[in-house]
């Protein structure tokens, strides 16, 4: 719950006080206190050492005040009230008054005109003044006439000879427009029975000229390198058909919106420069022609736009339309080309249609066609061009009202404050600004901005408003307040609005922000005029370098400003049209961050500057009073913390020591001043600060405060989203709004109490009153994320799934949690319960689907079935439905193409949907996004699919009963139909869409705008009266229309025709002869089946069971004139064996941490220093890392090790490959959001591992390609990863990337070929050309196996033999080339002139290549001289991964050893962040650690020492390199350039393992084996390498750490043995060797220490046992009980050995390959061992274990000292326990597969088995119970618990998994 409290020293907490918990009470000596210094006041005149009292730029005291500006601008005045494009003009002038200085005209008309003087749209007729025919040309019969129409003079241009008769802008060819706009907006109507022309000349960004022309004369498209003609067909409503191409009699007027950009891109592939120069030839009137870069919608006026989502056409451009008349009966729009458009195969046909029609072709096949059209028309095969006029919907108009919004924020939580009167506070919620009546709680709206307001302002007469949103670039708005009208819309000069600030009479508005390059910007307007129907123009704009933090305008001069920031705090003025500004001299306060500030009034109200004191506080706590007149600071005080209850004596601070209190923002009255602060407290104070007089508490940060104009209210705003203020008289902190600090997910409501419950990202579960608004409760999840929530309809109770699985139900009145289910192994993705309330149902993102029992309080699990639901389906509230009735239970699965419908008690299936159709037109497979059933009277089931429609079904039959096309151009998440079936309710991006469901030929939805962020959740209350929409914030909605309880349903409508009839449907079906259904299936007939579902879950939890149907389901398909593919039921190999992988999270196991990098992937690290992410692989993993503090996050799914990953350019997304898995077909690639770490989509492009993944430069494409043996390079488009195309390779290929200045190329390289693609794009769709170009000879023979792209028109390529070439990609030609490496070049990177290469043998070097495109022009003759090596860097294996910043002076690159290293070219070094072995791991040990210690690796020699301790240069927490901003490098060594550093001896990689983890005896530290033969010591808490010993050529095998008893912590000492039969002993403390001796003639398989540490058992692959003094060296004993066969495992316990019957000190063990333990008790200080037990163990068949026989492994059991626990490769699967005193087995565990690998909990009854199946079963003896973790890509060989039994480490090959044991 959060706090809003407000307290006074000593005073009782006043009952009724605001919220629960609230405290009032102010605080004198107990409260904040200040500095010595804040108690001597600064005597008049005196000033800081260093100010001036009077420093150039001072505010001096002036004689008089200048009068107030009268503001002019240039535009049509009066406009700006209207329409939103008139507010902006070409170019803004201040008034002489403010600004005296004279803008002169540039001379030049042929220079492009600058493009923010084209914002929002030019008027291209008036600003080249046409009607002086002195910038612009006419020939032949020109004139000007009178338009009956429009009312207005418009030009005609007649003439039998087109070529003879036009208009010419401009007037001379080799002049130029200089038009940037996008599209152009030709106004125009053709003469009747007349042809006529219109001739573009356009220009693109490489300067080519392209003439682009439509007309009525083309009969077909045309187009050549230079020249496109699009013809223009008019087509009258006649059967005469010789009439086509001529303009109807009835031709009207029309608005030719062009796409100039979309027509250079779609159909010669080139990128728009501007417009140069038109031509309007004859015959036709023509009223303008505009140029815009936004898209207008003419049908629109200004009174109905507020509610669509377009934007409408400015009344300057707009058609009149008289009173009561469409505009779609009177005029033309066509717009070109159109991306939804496709062009009829067969001639147009005749129809009930008007006069005209239009139809824009996309591209070539069939050839592209502009028909003109005033309404649109619906073609056989064709979709239409212009949507039914969005005016023309249903009544009521609007259907909703916003009634009220639950949040506060968005941007940030500093924009709140006061109405000058005090009784509202205005506030941004998101998009939405909110006026708040802070006594009756009412709400008023502003709406109109289409992203998150960053800044707002309000001047001191309550009449203007001012809003900026924060998307770049920032538009603004002005608001007349009292009304809420929109008086202007303009673009801000700066890229992002930050703050802004009026002056008291609202003429002067300042804003501060970021220029597009991120230099802060301050701009002066003036909207002194904007209310009585002028413009906003820009007085002045100022670029300064000093950091703004607060600006604000002065109460005394409205010309005067301040501003403070880190370590500076200025003065500004607006004089002369100029802002300047003067630096205050702080004098010891120039380092401070200032944070905000204010101006403190004379109580005597008096105006004059000289009156005036600027406050300004810092986040050390310092507040600064400076006097605005002289510049100097007169008072400098701190606020200072309090001690603490129960600390030391306090002692007298002074002013600079201690920690101050972080002040973000402040507000002063009269009276007192108001201080927020960081430590969440809200303090009152007297001007002279001398004590506090009030303060409140808050849960979170103050990020803001303000005081009422009245001085009796505070109000104060948080960083956790909490808007509330103080009440100075009551002392009572009320709560104004409280928010959710991320985005809302799902909701809920409960009819009884009227209340919500709302889950959202940030965490947290809340539940509201929806008549008041204001929160109840909230429960806050630290571990785990909230996912789906749902009501219990009858009890005071609500149910809630978390991304852990689990399902929990809280109770309302105790508020706590009820009753945990955690049935499902994967994230919860719905949640729904009957209407009453006796079954509750969930779904997971796994797929599997649980049935609860909700009769009594304490419900229960009824059935789980696995596989179900769609496991790759979005999380959405509406993924699983129930019926209104209760008995029937919708889902989207088992496929995304499949809708399924059950029985809600039964479960058994009644109906399967395929929803699969294929789209014959883009080639994409459809599929349901989310369901929802419509009243149980209509028996409806609505389902919303990908492409863009809601389909309604019959639930019964399955049988098609109406479709709704096109409800938006993203699918849908969440749609619900109200009880009376009268409105659809559809969430459509970021709007809400309402349709008229009971009209059967709906008109078209109303379209409701208001969030800033897509829309995740929409719902009906209860009663049917409101609506309530959830995204970034929620919003409560009026229905304005009446229900209609008692309606009576209409019937359900006959099938709908969608499309074509019998006979197209035959001749699409042949036209696509592959795809896989001739006919339409029909529903089949039979009985349905039961699931087997298990009546409830075993004993021990809740568990996923196997739900294979025992036949074929009822299968419906969706009758429609589309082609199909077949249901796909596909069942889990988990399920099929009974067996259940709960969640890591969820269970008794959490990942902690991930030690290791896949070396054998490739490109599988992704680094971006702007952002900081970091992320790798390491098996199956992708583990996310803060490189600042070490802190990991791990993202699991996928089934086979991940082979490569990709992050696309905006660092929102993160795609991952990996490879095939046992139980798939094909690999994975699953799409993750960076931000939130979760899977959104799951893709399954190749049959093969995927080799490469790349993002197109605009995100909007995905390419994977397949290794050499799918070699399948596929498409994919980012809105929906839908496959856009694939295509099969000839040959292998080694690389593919997309070119980073044209997203339309992408380039491949393999053997002896490099292949351009160049993309082509056609509506949705996009074809390939390809082009081949063979590797010159001079190259080589090898293949080119990496690739980048350099400055354009460059292309780098690698090859396998060590050479670099560079091709121009232009002329498809390769030109230099030069050897780089021994090797093969696996990695390319550029930037700026500099290239990086990694190759196999190791080696990094830096180029520089910037003498490269000078090159070019010599053509294969160039010389590679030019082109040096600038550094070189030789790493430990080949390189596999780099990513570099964008100067490359440094990056991190991965190994095939496993090692990912920070590089810095600057300092010549490298520092090793993430470190692997090679081979693998053989032992674990923890350490006590002693310090981090670095060393700089020396270059090995090639003979092998007898050992070698090689420091690693690991990078510690104070070492890490400087990620973000700052650039700087690790490491000892500074060579000279070029440099080279050795770190290792060069070896070829291959697949090694980690061998053994042990841990020190108090787990500061733990140490690992390789076969590598190093043994590294890690540091337990950060996984950090602290040292590593090498022995090179030898294996290291196993690993001992000494235990506690054998002296002090510092001598403590590692055993390790090695394939030479060789024990070395390796002290810790002084790194290095201490003995080195050969007790075995063979291998070492297994080493352990005495009890006592002065003893070493040591096993070999021949069975023998010896015993050695580790200080001595010698061996005195020798075991040959297990000779011939292998050692496995040796263990060694403590125990008093007299309940064996035998003396000892000792108990040890050791179990050989034979399936034989021995037991022994021993004594060595008396050199005395005796057998006590011996055990075998019965041998399996060779063939049940496919001939690899497990391991041998027993324990002694640590919680039980007379027990052994043994497993091995028996005739059973299982744990056998033995008791030693009983000298019998005692009981038998169960296993599903053999074990490899064994581990006992030392604290617990925990026993870990890893198997080679790449599973980990953790089993409590205790209970009986055991559950199972995934993660692993290899068989789990390594488990071993920590002594304190806290953590768990289990190895996979060369990877380790740290797993923390919560709780046990």
């Amino acid at each position: 719950m959060a706090r809003g409290s407000a307290r006074l020293a000593g005073v009782p907490r006043v009952p009724g006080s605001g919220v629960p918990g609230s405290r009032v009470g102010g605080r004198s000596a107990q409260g904040p206190r200040l500095g010595p210094e804040a108690r001597v006041p600064a005597q008049a005149g005196s000033r800081l050492p260093g100010a001036h009292p009077r420093a150039p730029g001072a505010w001096l005291p002036s004689g008089a005040r200048p009068r107030p500006a009268s503001l002019a601008g240039v535009g049509v005045a009066g406009e700006g009230a209207e329409s939103p494009g008139s507010c902006l003009v070409p170019e803004a002038r201040p008034s002489p008054a403010v600004a005296p200085a004279r803008v002169a005209e540039s001379p030049d008309a042929r220079r492009p005109l600058p493009a923010a003087w084209q914002h929002p749209f030019l008027n291209v007729f008036r600003h080249f003044r046409v009607d002086e025919w002195k910038r612009s040309a006419k020939q032949g019969d020109v004139a000007v006439v009178t338009d009956k129409t429009l009312k207005g003079a418009v030009y005609r241009i007649r003439g039998s000879v087109s070529a003879a008769n036009y208009i010419q802008l401009p007037k001379s060819s080799t002049q130029s427009l200089g038009l940037t706009g996008r599209y152009l907006y030709v106004l125009f109507r053709p003469l009747p029975s007349k042809h006529f022309v219109i001739h573009l000349d356009v220009s693109s960004k490489d300067n080519q000229v392209i003439r682009v022309s439509f007309s009525n004369l083309f009969k077909e498209f045309k187009s050549t390198a230079t020249w496109l003609q699009f013809p223009l067909v008019l087509e009258a409503r006649t059967p005469q058909r010789d009439l086509v191409g001529l303009a109807p009699s009835g031709a009207r007027w029309t608005c030719l919106q062009l796409d100039l950009q979309d027509v250079l891109l779609v159909y010669l592939n080139r990128c728009y420069g501007h417009l140069k120069s038109i031509r309007l030839c004859a015959s036709l009137l023509v009223r303008n022609l505009y140029t815009s870069d936004l898209c207008f919608e003419p049908a629109i006026s200004g009174a109905q736009w507020a509610k669509l989502p377009v934007t409408p056409m400015p009344r300057e451009m707009a058609f009149p339309v008289p009173k009561g008349e469409s505009w779609h009966d009177r005029y033309i729009h066509v717009r070109f080309p159109s991306e939804s458009l496709k062009v009829p195969s067969k001639p147009i046909e005749k129809s009930c249609s008007p006069p005209e029609a239009v139809l824009l072709g996309p591209g070539p096949q069939p050839l592209p066609c502009l028909v003109a059209s005033s309404k649109p028309v619906r073609f056989s095969v064709s979709p239409v061009v212009q949507t039914p006029s969005p005016t023309a919907g249903f009544l009521p108009d609007p259907v909703l009202r916003l009634k009220g919004v639950i949040g506060f924020g968005g941007h940030g939580t500093r924009q709140a404050l006061w109405t000058p009167d005090g009784a509202a506070v205005v506030y941004p919620c998101h998009a939405v600004i909110v006026v708040l009546l802070v006594d009756t709680g009412e709400q008023r709206f502003f709406l109109g901005h289409t992203d998150k307001v960053s800044a707002l302002a309000l001047d001191g007469s309550s009449s203007l408003l001012a809003s900026a949103q924060a998307r770049a670039p920032s538009v603004m708005r002005l608001w007349d307040f009292q009304t809420g009208r929109c008086l202007c819309l303009f673009r801000s000069p700066m890229h992002v609005v930050c703050s802004l600030s009026f002056s008291d009479s609202g003429a002067l508005l300042c804003g501060v922000g970021k220029d597009h390059h991120g230099r802060t910007m301050v701009v002066a307007w003036g909207t002194g005029q904007v209310g009585l129907g002028g413009e906003v123009v820009v007085l002045a704009k100022a670029h300064t370098d000093f950091d703004v933090q607060a600006f604000r305008v002065t109460f005394f001069d409205e010309t005067r400003m301040a501003s403070c920031g880190q370590g500076s705090v200025r003065l500004w003025r607006l004089r002369g049209g100029a802002l300047r500004s003067c630096p205050v001299d702080l004098g010891e306060h120039h380092a401070l961050q200032f944070t905000d500030l204010a101006f403190k009034q004379a109580r005597d109200g008096c105006p004059e500057p000289s009156a005036a004191m600027l406050l300004v506080c810092s986040r050390s706590g310092h507040i600064l009073e400076i006097d605005c007149q002289r510049m100097v600071v007169r008072h400098a005080r701190r606020l200072l913390p309090t001690r603490t209850p129960g600390g030391p004596h306090p002692q007298k601070q002074t002013f600079s020591s201690g920690p101050g209190i972080a002040i973000s923002s402040l507000s002063v009255s009269p009276a007192m001043c108001a201080v927020g602060s960081e430590d969440g407290f809200l303090r009152l104070w007297p001007l002279d600060f001398s004590s506090v007089l009030l303060e409140a508490e808050h849960e979170g940060p103050v990020s803001s405060v303000c005081v009422s104009p009245d001085g009796l209210r505070v109000l104060s705003a948080t960083s956790s989203g909490h808007l509330g203020f103080l009440d100075t008289l009551s002392r009572v902190y009320h709560m104004l709004a409280r928010s959710h600090t991320a985005p809302v997910l799902a909701l809920a409501m409960e009819q009884r109490r009227g209340q919500l419950a709302t889950v959202s990202q940030d965490r947290t579960v809340r539940i509201w009153d929806l008549a008041t608004l204001q929160q109840l409760y909230d429960f806050t999840s630290s571990e785990e994320a909230p996912c789906a929530v749902t009501f219990h309809p009858t009890r005071p109770t609500f149910f809630c799934g978390f991304s852990s699985g689990a399902v929990r139900s809280f109770s309302l009145e105790a508020a706590e949690v009820l009753v945990e289910h955690t049935c499902h192994r994967g994230a919860v993705t719905s949640l729904t319960a009957t209407p009453d309330g006796r079954l509750l149902f969930s779904s997971c993102s796994q797929g599997s689907l649980a049935q609860y029992s909700c009769a009594d309080p304490q419900w229960h699990v009824l059935r789980v079935a696995a596989d179900m639901v769609c496991p790759d389906a979005p999380a959405s509230p509406s993924a699983l439905a129930v019926s209104r009735d209760g008995r029937l239970l919708a889902f989207v699965g088992p496929s995304r193409c499949t809708v399924t419908v059950m029985g809600s008690a039964s479960l058994d299936e009644l109906l399967r949907v395929d929803i699969g159709t294929l789209d014959l037109a883009s080639s994409r497979l459809d599929s349901a996004m989310a369901v929802c059933f419509g009243p149980a009277a209509l028996g409806h089931l609505l389902v919303s699919t990908s492409s863009n429609r809601v389909v309604v079904l019959d639930a019964v039959s399955g049988r098609i009963i109406r479709e709704l096309p096109g409800v938006h151009p993203e699918p849908c998440p969440s749609l619900t139909l109200s009880e009376d079936a009268r409105f659809l309710l559809i969430a459509a991006g970021r709007t809400i869409k309402v349709w008229d469901y009971a009209t059967q030929a709906s008109p078209g939805p109303q379209v409701y705008i208001g969030h800033s962020e897509p829309v995740q959740a929409v719902a009906f209350s209860p009663d049917q009266q409101q609506v309530l929409s959830a995204g970034d914030a929620v919003f409560l909605w009026d229905v304005l229309a009446a229900t209609e309880s008692d309606q009576s349903f209409p019937g359900a409508p006959p099938a709908c025709k969608t499309g074509l009839g019998a006979g197209p449907l035959e001749d699409a079906a042949s036209r696509a002869s592959e795809l896989p259904r001739q006919q339409v299936p029909k529903p089949s007939q039979a009985s349905p089946p039961r699931l087997g579902v298990c009546a409830r879950p075993p004993e021990g939890g809740d568990g996923a069971r196997d739900t294979r149907n025992s036949g074929a389901p009822r299968t419906t398909y969706l009758a429609s004139c589309k082609a199909f593919t077949p249901a796909r039921v596909s069942c889990s190999p988990h399920s099929a064996k009974g067996t259940c992988l709960p969640p890591a999270s969820g269970g008794w196991l959490r990942l902690k941490a991930v030690v290791g990098y896949s070396g054998n992937g490739r490109a599988n690290m992704v680094w971006r220093p702007d952002t900081g992410f970091f992320a790798y692989t390491c098996g199956r993993l992708v583990v996310v890392e803060d490189l600042h503090s070490g802190a990991q996050q791990h993202w699991s799914g996928h089934s086979a090790e991940i082979s490569t990953l990709a992050l696309s350019h905006s660092a929102q997304v993160l795609a991952s490959a990996s490879g095939r898995s046992s139980t798939t077909a094909h690999c994975q690639i699953r799409v993750w959001d960076v931000s939130g770490g979760l899977c959104q989509h799951l893709i399954f492009p190749h049959s093969t591992t995927v080799l490469a993944l790349a993002f197109s430069p605009d995100d909007r494409l995905l390419v994977t390609l397949g290794d050499h043996d799918g070699r399948t390079l596929a498409l994919w488009g980012t809105a929906t990863y839908d496959l856009v195309s694939s295509t099969r390779l000839p040959e292998p290929v080694h690389g593919v990337a997309f070119n980073p200045w044209d997203a339309g190329e992408l380039t491949c390289v393999g053997q002896g070929t490099v292949t351009f693609w160049l993309l082509q794009l056609r509506g949705a769709d996009i074809s390939l050309q390809v082009r081949r170009e063979p590797v010159p000879e001079a190259v080589g023979a090898g293949e080119l196996t990496s690739l980048c792209y350099g400055a354009p028109p460059l292309l780098y390529c690698g090859t396998s033999s060590g050479q670099v070439c560079v091709w121009d990609t232009r002329a498809g030609r390769c030109f230099l080339s030069w050897e780089a490496d021994d090797g093969g070049i696996g990695l390319l990177l550029f930037s700026g002139s500099r290239l990086v290469s990694g190759s196999s043998t190791g080696r990094l070097c830096l180029w520089a290549v910037g003498a490269v495109s000078e090159l070019r022009c010599k053509g294969s003759g160039a010389r590679s001289s030019s082109v040096f090596m600038e550094h070189e860097l030789v790493l430990d294996g080949a390189v596999v991964s780099a990513s570099f910043d964008d100067s490359v002076d440094m990056g991190v690159v991965g190994t095939t050893a496993g090692t990912l290293w920070f590089v810095s070219w600057a300092e010549g070094t490298s520092t090793r962040l993430i470190s692997g072995h090679r081979s693998k791991v053989r032992d674990f040990q923890p350490g006590r650690r002693r310090g981090s210690r670095t060393w700089c690796p020396p270059c090995l020699p090639a003979p092998s020492p007898p050992a070698q301790m090689i420091p690693s240069p690991a990078v510690t927490g104070s070492q890490r390199p400087p990620w973000g901003s700052q650039r700087g490098s690790l490491g000892c060594a500074r060579p000279s350039k070029p440099s080279r550093l050795c770190l290792h001896q060069r070896a070829a990689w291959q697949a090694l393992q980690v061998n053994e983890v042990v841990f020190s005896p108090g787990e500061s530290h733990c140490a690992t084996c390789s076969e590598d033969g190093s043994v590294r010591v890690w540091a337990l808490a950060s996984m950090e390498l602290v040292i590593q010993f090498q022995v090179l050529n030898q294996s290291c095998l196993c690993l001992a750490w000494s235990p506690p008893c054998c002296g002090r912590p510092e001598q403590q000492r590692l055993a390790a043995g090695y394939g030479d039969g060789s024990l070395r002993i390796f002290s810790i403390s002084r790194t290095a060797m201490e003995l080195k001796m050969h007790p075995h003639p063979v291998a070492l398989t297994s080493v352990a220490f005495s009890t006592d540490g002065q003893t070493v058992l040591s096993g070999d692959k021949d069975g023998l046992v010896a015993v050695s003094h580790p200080r001595t060296g010698t061996t005195f004993r020798v075991l040959s009980d297990h000779q011939g066969a292998p050692i496995s495992t040796i263990c060694v316990t403590c125990k008093e050995c007299e309940d064996l019957g035998v003396e000892g000190t000792d108990l040890w063990l050791a179990a050989s390959g034979d399936q034989r333990v021995s037991v022994w008790a021993s004594d060595w200080l008396r050199n005395r061992c005796e057998l006590v037990d011996w055990l075998s163990f019965p041998m399996p068949a060779t063939t049940e274990t496919q001939g690899h026989l497990p391991p041998s492994l027993a324990a002694f059991c640590p919680w039980d000292g007379a027990l052994l626990m043994y497993v091995g490769p028996g005739v059973y699967k299982e744990v056998i326990i033995y008791n030693l005193c009983q000298k019998q087995v005692v009981e038998k565990i169960p296993l599903p597969f053999f074990a490899m690998s064994l581990s006992l909990s030392p604290g617990t009854h925990l026993l870990a088995v890893g198997f080679a199946e790449c599973m980990l079963r953790l089993v409590d003896c205790a209970m009986g119970t055991a559950q199972d973790f995934a993660g692993h890509d290899n068989a789990v060989h390594l488990c071993r618990f920590t002594p304190s039994a806290r953590l768990l480490f289990t190895a996979a090959r060369n990877e380790i998994l740290v797993w923390e044991v919560p709780g046990r």
